[in-house]
């Protein structure tokens, strides 16, 4: 009914100015209403459908919080999802996937694009790095973590850019990554490996707001870690080989 009445507003305010024969101005109180009527295009709710709800239901599914179909419906089943979702994230548990849930599921890129964000300032996400950034942290998740699963993958380079946004560790990708003793890979030389696409997607994924360790600074392979100092982290997340702490 909303997107209807603003809808509704638009067509008023386009009449009026093909009246007046306006073509090049848009009145203050029109492009109000088509700012607000894109904000609304990119939020998701019950009795949504389309890619954009399947995406969403795709990585609810992958993290444990979704079991149902992915049938690009946003039904009782994906709200209550998206709920449990908010709730572990800290966000307000409404049910509702706008900018705040995009951004922890990873998908700022498709709210912008449906029109969520037309500015031109650069908002948080890839934007606000570098190519040689992306490269890095590619080469860092293939070179510490190439035998995981993309879920591991994504939760190292969410490790990297959690340090990057601490202010107990340098606040560069670069920084991070070659921070003395931080990463096997920099100390055995695998660094220079070359990554392959999906240690690239990983990368954008976690640069993009996607966090599978949830907030962890450390994560470490208890089979070989010879430190007894990160032993002593508290575990927040296991994926596959790794345990991810804080």
């Amino acid at each position: 009914m909303k997107k209807i009445l603003l809808s509704a507003a638009l067509s008023v305010c386009m009449l009026a100015a093909a009246a007046a024969g306006v073509t090049a101005t848009v009145r203050p109180d029109c492009a109000a209403a088509q700012k607000q009527e894109t904000t609304e295009a990119a939020v998701l709710r019950q009795g949504s459908t389309g890619a954009e709800v399947k995406e969403v239901q795709r990585r609810l599914k992958n993290w444990g919080y979704y079991s149902g179909a992915l049938d690009g419906i946003f039904g009782s089943g994906t709200r209550q999802a998206v709920i449990v979702f908010q709730k572990k994230n800290g966000l307000t548990a409404d049910g509702i996937v706008g900018k705040a849930t995009y951004a922890a599921l990873g998908m700022m890129d498709s709210y912008n694009a449906l029109g969520g964000d037309t500015s031109n300032k650069p908002q948080t996400g890839a934007s606000n790095y570098t190519s040689s950034d992306l490269y890095l942290l590619a080469k860092c998740i293939y070179a510490e973590g190439r035998g995981e699963s993309y879920t591991g993958q994504v939760a190292i380079g969410a490790v990297i850019m959690n340090r990057v946004k601490s202010p107990k560790f340098p606040n560069t990708v670069s920084g991070v990554i070659y921070q003395k003793g931080a990463f096997t890979a920099v100390t055995d030389g695998q660094i220079n490996l070359e990554p392959n696409q999906t240690a690239y997607n990983a990368a954008r994924d976690a640069m993009n707001g996607w966090d599978p360790s949830y907030g962890s600074l450390y994560y470490y392979n208890p089979a070989v870690a010879t430190s007894s100092w990160i032993f002593g982290r508290k575990t927040v997340t296991v994926i596959g080989k790794h345990v991810f702490a804080i």
